[in-house]
């Protein structure tokens, strides 16, 4: 009922952000539904994928370097599936079909853990799958929110958006936790209830979100050339070539998460925790921080978000020895979900309306692709440096390298408008 009203709300303000007082209306159901859906499906990943550092690290016993091999294939497992999905969805015109692909092969594959069992192939394999879902669904779901929320409010709709996806992510952690206490080690519930989740996300996807203003058939892109021609136009390149800069010098998540734990010297058992802390300041940040973002302008705050994490390496490669390890972390785990929030909707708000609409899911997905990529390449190469120089020469290494990409990035890019 609540998603019928403020449809309903939404055709009599059609394209406009404010009603006809002045003052700021609600978001479409359409941004409302997707972050349902984002929430229960990445509650779903995260119950499988919470403790994977802690496993690598302390249960494989991977060194530095595998552990770089392994970020990286898993930040750029995405990549080319990102710009098949964005390809589909812009040459079909039909975005909300091929995210519910991309979400249904992740659902599927939390069944594929109970089959499997404790076989580290087959699981490495379910992982390719579920993060090939994800590259799949990525740029069509971005797409969805472009079309249905007024340009005027982007930002803060890809942060209301990021903000549920994120509470999600909190959430899955704390239910395999609960789950595994009612059941010690029974991995297979825990994997059923992963699949439930994901199902419910699929359903949500089909019954509640609708396909705004998707480009008639003939105004879509009729083959590749023709697409790639259509975004060369938008100059979508420099964006490209700027995230792709600022993400071959951002040190992976695995990696960030490990470095507090062992520069800070703090328990093994709390670097589950960790990832939690970051996704708490994510998910409080993420809607002020979009709504800044339409204010003072998108592409300032995505730099600023980067210059955010460069102290957060810099303190990294610092570790203070006056400080207690928790106070520490805790300042790290903020500056890195501060990070996240200027930056990860942000970007896409800035993006999406800067291509042409019959290219859109293909444009967003091409920025993705380029960043992923150059974050899989930063991931492998800080590894080796870890193992090489160790972690505070490895993170004052990436400090100063990022503070490089981010001059380089306002150089190259440097859009001052309010958008």
């Amino acid at each position: 009922m609540y998603l019928s009203h403020i449809r309903a709300a939404d055709a009599a303000r059609a394209g406009t952000g404010t009603d006809p007082g002045g003052a700021r209306t609600r978001l479409p159901a359409t941004v409302l539904a997707l972050g349902m859906v984002s929430l229960v499906t990445d509650a779903s990943a995260e119950m499988v994928t919470a403790v994977l550092p802690a496993y690598l690290m302390y249960g494989l016993g991977v060194g530095y370097l595998q552990l770089g091999a392994l970020d990286g294939l898993y930040t750029g497992a995405t990549a080319l599936f990102r710009l098949g999905g964005g390809y589909a969805a812009d040459r079909w015109g039909r975005p909300k079909a091929v995210a519910a692909c991309g979400y249904g092969i992740s659902a599927v594959t939390k069944l594929g853990f109970l089959v499997v069992g404790a076989s580290a192939g087959g699981v490495g394999l379910l992982l390719a799958a579920d993060r090939t879902g994800k590259g799949i669904r990525t740029a069509p779901r971005d797409t969805l929110i472009t079309l249905a929320a007024p340009e005027a409010q982007l930002g803060r709709a890809f942060g209301v958006h990021r903000a549920m996806d994120t509470a999600g992510a909190m959430l899955g952690p704390l239910l395999a936790f609960a789950v595994l206490l009612a059941v010690p080690g029974d991995f297979g519930t825990a994997f059923m209830v992963s699949f439930c989740l994901a199902a419910a996300g699929v359903l949500m996807l089909a019954f509640f979100v609708r396909p705004d203003h998707v480009p008639a058939a003939r105004s879509r892109v009729r083959g590749l050339r023709e697409c790639l021609a259509s975004l060369s136009a938008g100059g979508t390149r420099r964006v490209v070539v700027a995230a792709a800069l600022l993400g071959l010098t951002t040190v992976g998540d695995m990696f960030f998460f490990v470095a507090v734990q062992q520069r800070l010297e703090l328990s093994p058992r709390l670097l589950p925790l960790l990832p939690v802390g970051t996704a708490l300041v994510f998910m409080t940040a993420a809607v002020p921080l979009g709504h800044a973002a339409d204010r003072i302008g998108r592409w300032r705050l995505f730099l600023l978000g980067h210059v955010l994490l460069l102290c957060g390496y810099l303190l990294v490669a610092a570790a203070p020895t006056g400080w207690s390890g928790i106070p520490c972390a805790a300042v790290l785990l903020g500056l890195h979900g501060l990070f996240y929030a200027a930056t990860d909707g942000v970007l896409m708000a800035y993006v999406g309306p800067t291509v042409p609409a019959r290219v859109r899911t293909t444009g967003l997905a091409v920025v993705q692709t380029a960043q992923a990529l150059a974050r899989a390449g930063g991931a492998v190469a800080f590894g080796a440096a870890a193992a090489f120089a160790g972690l505070g020469t490895a993170f004052t290494a990436f400090a100063l390298a990022l503070l490089l990409a981010v001059l380089g990035a306002a150089a190259l890019h440097t859009p001052w408008s309010s958008r």
